[in-house]
């Protein structure tokens, strides 16, 4: 996680970022991993949206996510719509469109890749506008970051 957390601290004021917590990937009442168990990260699968929740925030814990996260439902629409079992990388353009998607995880986890996209996507930033004579300048939009907005 620290090459995401990274990513995230460089493009967080022009990049919307967020974590899906979706289906525990490796639960200890289905398929458990050794490597869960080394890194005291055992979790039966939960029952109850709470119980979801809590596995959830230990995880975001435990991993060291700085990113903002989010539970997917109990269908799990998001896993389901954006074929993210067990972890996948998506970059959504300012279009609404499917900029980058990663291989499935973790061997298609590729921060690197992500930031290349990324570099694709966001426009470079340049010196600050100075206001023209007339008062109006440039800015951001908070909705669409890579869309600039003139104020009225």
């Amino acid at each position: 996680m620290p090459a995401l957390n990274k990513l995230y601290e460089q493009y967080k004021d022009q990049v919307s970022f967020l974590v899906v917590y979706i289906t525990e990937a490796h639960p200890s009442d289905v398929w458990q991993m050794q490597s869960n168990v080394k890194d005291h990260v055992v979790f039966a699968s939960p029952r109850t949206e709470d119980e979801r929740a809590t596995v959830a925030g230990t995880c975001v814990r435990k991993l060291g996510i700085e990113i903002p996260a989010v539970l997917d439902e109990f269908g799990n629409s998001t896993e389901g719509a954006y074929t993210a079992w067990p972890d996948r990388l998506y970059l959504i353009d300012g279009n609404g469109k499917v900029a980058y998607k990663s291989r499935p995880g973790p061997f298609g986890f590729k921060p690197d890749e992500l930031k290349r996209a990324l570099g694709n996507v966001v426009p470079q930033r340049s010196a600050p506008e100075v206001p023209s004579s007339s008062g109006s300048s440039a800015m951001l939009s908070r909705r669409n970051p890579t869309q600039i907005v003139y104020p009225n």
